[in-house]
């Protein structure tokens, strides 16, 4: 730890480190006290570390195993509040990976969870730290420190996986029971379509950096400011991919359908305003209709897969999303 510590605290030297609580789902994560022999430096930080065989592998099939380590060991700085990384390090031949970072708690921040919908406001936040992110890397300007980022991209493989994985999630939800949430004419197979389509969609047009994963439970309050949590799925793509799955994962339903034009038009205007060249209103609220189709994927294969999420976020996120496709009319958007 002192070592980790000695590239933002030189001097610091560690005299004690205790362990928290390990909470154990799609990556280890535990809160590490800390105490100091020499120096001054946080009472605590946050390890972050490979988890389990089965979300290990997902992730290197999606190539996203090291992306959150390589981005803390990088050392570029990210224009929107988020923990801050000490270092990270990888151990490709044992799919391992750990990162270091702030803890938020120590600094005041208040972590977010999936089950639970966000403020309007919170939301509004969050936008405008998206919009800095999009607009400070586009593709074209990727700076070479960030060259490991990868495009959003599924592999022909994964069609097969995805169909079975989202009957797993529809009959796991009818078990649940809620048999009637699936937008009307959807089924495993059409939205396993979708699904791919989203992805394709998100290869096309301006391409940014892209969190990748802002549903609510990667986020937090740190004061009136939303920040992000879990950079493991960064990657190049369409910003209506961020801004999509966040806006219509984040809002309570009735929150959404009042407030998200005026929320997607705040986006398009901070884009603008911190540099991007933000599209016609038009353009942008078709594509933003596509979203919902990814997202709703997702928390399908989550639930699908067990352990990743606990059950109560899965079926919080799946039905806000299923809301949103059905309002959206998601199914005739342009998907790619």
């Amino acid at each position: 730890m002192t070592a980790v510590l000695a590239g933002r605290l030189p001097g610091a030297v560690v005299g004690s480190v205790n362990l928290g609580p390990v909470d154990d789902g799609t990556n280890a994560r535990a809160r590490v006290h800390l105490t100091y022999r020499q120096g001054h430096g946080p009472p605590s930080v946050f390890v972050k570390r490979s988890g389990r065989l089965v979300p290990r592998l997902a992730l290197a099939a999606l190539g996203a195993l090291g992306t959150e380590a390589m981005l803390a060991a990088c050392g570029v700085v990210l224009p929107l509040e988020h923990p801050r990384p000490f270092a990270g390090g990888l151990a490709p031949g044992r799919l391992g990976t750990v990162v270091v970072m702030d803890d938020i708690v120590v600094l005041g921040g208040a972590a977010h969870d999936a089950v639970s919908p966000l403020a309007v406001d919170a939301v509004a936040s969050g936008l405008e730290g998206l919009a800095r992110l999009h607009a400070r890397f586009p593709a074209e300007a990727i700076p070479p420190a960030l060259g490991f980022l990868r495009p959003w991209r599924l592999g022909r493989g994964w069609a097969a996986v995805s169909v079975a994985s989202l009957g797993r999630g529809v009959r796991r939800m009818a078990d649940l029971g809620a048999p009637a949430w699936l937008p009307q004419g959807v089924d495993a197979r059409a939205l396993g379509s979708q699904f791919a389509g989203s992805a394709r969609l998100a290869a096309t047009g301006p391409q940014v950096m892209l969190h990748g994963d802002p549903h609510p439970g990667n986020t937090y309050a740190a004061g009136v400011r939303t920040g992000f949590l879990d950079w493991q799925l960064a990657r190049i793509g369409h910003w209506s991919h961020d801004v999509g799955y966040f806006l219509a994962g984040s809002l309570a339903v009735e929150d959404r359908r009042a407030h998200e034009r005026e929320l997607l038009a705040g986006y398009l205007d901070a884009l603008g305003r911190h540099g991007g060249a933000p599209p016609p209103w038009s353009e942008a609220w078709d594509r933003y209709r596509a979203t919902p189709a990814f997202g709703l994927a997702t928390w399908l294969h989550t639930l699908s897969f067990g352990r990743l999420q606990p059950q109560a976020a899965c079926v919080a996120t799946i039905g806000r999303f299923s809301a949103a496709y059905a309002d959206l009319g998601t199914g005739a958007a342009r998907s790619g």
